[in-house]
């Protein structure tokens, strides 16, 4: 009995990891990889809470709009915002997105996506949360969520705007992605 009970014990861990990394496989068109100065942060973007900012999102990356955007709004304990072609806040890729809102809620890791006083005003700008912001639940688009590299985005200069600011170096969807070199 001991040794069935074993055996279906490693069967249901073997089901398992192959579940865990077949969802891992097949999510890799939900996956971004974005890499900074000090290593790549993977971001899982959630398509079931923003179908469209997920979509304008992916949209972007494919076509390089954030490689070598900077971040342009960093704030300690907070948030680091990028995004923006102009450097500055104020600008975007030219095509808003209607806001998704939903009760995931803002805490570290949760990606966002900015926006002005019209909640239907996010473009391109989005913001990496530090720590929880209960202020912001049900008020911004959450799009996506850190979930490996989050060191990477702690690292980021701080400033509003920072001197001699972090740039995103390449962002890319993860099925688009070269497999990593052994």
């Amino acid at each position: 009995m001991k040794q069935f009970l074993l055996s279906l014990m490693l069967a249901f861990c073997l089901m398992a990891t192959s579940a865990h990394a077949a969802a891992t496989a097949t999510d890799l068109e939900n996956t971004l990889y974005m890499d900074l100065k000090d290593g790549r942060v993977v971001i899982q973007m959630r398509p079931d809470l923003a179908p469209k900012h997920v979509a304008r999102i992916k949209e972007l990356v494919r076509k390089g709009f954030y490689n070598g955007l900077t971040f342009h709004r960093v704030i300690e304990g907070f948030m680091a915002q990028g995004g923006d072609p102009t450097g500055t806040g104020a600008g975007g890729s030219g095509q808003n997105i209607p806001a998704e809102f939903s009760s995931e809620p803002f805490v570290r890791g949760i990606v966002g996506m900015a926006r002005s006083q019209d909640i239907n005003s996010g473009d391109s700008q989005f913001f990496i949360m530090f720590d929880e912001n209960p202020s912001l639940n049900n008020n911004y688009t959450v799009w996506g969520k850190v979930v490996s590299g989050m060191e990477f985005v702690d690292n980021i200069r701080k400033g509003e705007p920072p001197i001699n600011p972090d740039k995103i170096i390449k962002m890319q969807v993860a099925a688009d992605a070269a497999p990593a070199k052994k």
